[in-house]
């Protein structure tokens, strides 16, 4: 294939469409929960002990860490996602949320309704947080607000989302009394609301490598976010908001590349586009200078983690996660169940991938801001996508000839391609095991294999 740029001029002709623009579990059980994996095996199984070096150099410049320190959070964020795993099936409905800090995510924080699992927290080497409300309970708070919204204008409150960090829901608002109303018309508590003011709207980023852009019906652009596989058939995954089913994509050289097969937006801003037989899927995405970074799997990070992003307008750059579950109103209606970030993006990077060290996370969806002066992002997980449209992800760990997940599997039994969330339970190998984090099961990522993604029960 001609270089990914060859085709500048023509971009610069093309429309980009426009960017979305903008806050009782036993009290402790009659055993303590077994050790959690060490560092290393959380950290081996998901790819952090020897990560891209694209992946540490922007994580370095954007989040002004050394090379050491950028290693070892990569290497903690691996071990805390296992440990908090462990503890949200242990806490059960007094799990309260989870979240890293510090300049190498060294500390983990986990919170519960109950005081007496301070002990347990803490065996598992983490800092308890007594709070008041379940995360269960917070979810519902919000899903009051998100269905209040839509009996009205949002565009003075576009952006719901729980903060496990303060145990509220947290709405961002044009002004208190936009908040104010909403949350009256929601018939929610105010205590359980907190506000942060923002003049920002939030917009849709529109302008089979992840990152290099692609062209809608020759008048639009975005980005591909990950190579996907659905029987035979080869694609990749991105943005609903870039084309509806039907349209007709050309790759980054102009020459023809495939079909959009299945789109949503809003609600959802999910989409995956079928490629000819000139494309091949690969699992690789542009970071750095052009240079490729491999997906390995599809682990959710916690909050506070970093990841990076990749797209056809600014290239790679990195920042942290804020929260997960946000519903952002843009202008076209609102989408549910995205993360916000602190990383930067602007029109024509929508549909790029985000990751977390070797972990694909999300398709870029839309934010505020831009990469000269910083701004926010939201993407749209990539396992909930993976799920809805029955893809598979193309991974280090999957070959070509890796399987989509059987129907005729037993429901409860272990199958390479199912998407697992956490606390789900499957049979394998004569065993019981729990899920500890979200992720699309890879065929070498078998139970037993992986402490770090399952728990024998």
């Amino acid at each position: 294939m001609v270089g990914r740029h060859a085709a500048r001029s023509r971009r610069a002709a093309l429309t980009a469409l426009g960017a979305l623009v903008l806050t009782a579990l036993p009290a402790a059980a009659s055993a303590a929960p077994p050790p959690a994996p060490g560092p290393v095996s959380a950290a081996r199984t998901l790819g952090a002990e020897k990560p891209p070096a694209q992946v540490l150099r922007a994580m370095q410049r954007d989040l002004q860490l050394t090379p050491d320190q950028a290693s070892a959070r990569l290497v903690n964020e691996a071990e805390a996602g296992t440990r908090a795993g462990m503890l949200r099936n242990t806490l059960g409905d007094r799990f309260a949320g989870a979240w890293v800090s510090g300049a190498t995510s060294a500390e983990l924080t986990v919170a519960t309704t109950d005081a007496a699992d301070t002990a347990a927290i803490e065996a598992q080497g983490a800092e308890a947080a007594v709070v008041e409300k379940g995360l269960a309970e917070l979810r519902s708070v919000k899903e009051k607000l998100d269905a209040a919204g839509v009996r009205t204008e949002m565009s003075e409150t576009p952006v719901r989302y729980v903060d496990v960090r303060t145990n509220r829901v947290m709405v961002q608002a044009t002004s208190e009394s936009a908040a104010a109303d909403l949350v009256e018309r929601a018939g929610v508590a105010g205590r359980d609301v907190g506000v942060r003011i923002s003049a920002e709207r939030p917009r849709v980023l529109k302008d089979l490598v992840g990152g290099d852009a692609f062209y809608i019906d020759g008048r639009a652009r975005c980005s591909i976010g990950f190579s996907v596989t659905r029987d035979q058939q080869q694609g990749f995954a991105t943005a609903g908001h870039c084309g509806e089913p039907g349209a007709t994509t050309t790759g980054f050289d102009e020459t023809g590349q495939g079909t959009f097969q299945a789109s949503a937006f809003p609600g959802k801003d999910v989409a995956w586009v079928g490629v000819n037989a000139d494309w091949t899927a690969t699992p690789d995405v542009y970071g750095e200078g052009g240079r490729k970074v491999q997906v390995a799997g599809s682990v959710e990070a916690l909050v506070g983690a970093s990841v990076c992003r990749s797209g056809s307008t600014t290239g790679w750059h990195c920042g942290t996660v804020q929260q997960h579950d946000t519903s952002v109103s843009y202008p076209e209606g609102t989408v549910d169940g995205l993360t916000e970030t602190t990383v930067c993006a602007e029109p024509g990077d929508s549909g790029g991938p985000f990751v977390a060290g070797a972990q694909a996370q999300g398709i870029t969806s839309g934010g505020s801001g831009d990469c000269t002066n910083g701004g926010t992002t939201f993407y749209q997980p990539i396992n909930p996508l993976l799920s809805d449209f029955g893809l598979t992800l193309r991974t280090t760990s999957a070959g070509a000839d890796t399987p989509a997940p059987q129907d005729n599997a037993a429901a409860d039994a272990w199958t390479a391609g199912r998407v697992y969330e956490v606390g789900a339970t499957v049979s394998h190998a004569g065993l019981r095991y729990r899920c500890l984090q979200n992720h699309q099961a890879q065929g070498v990522w078998s139970p037993e294999a992986t402490p770090a993604l399952w728990q024998r029960v």
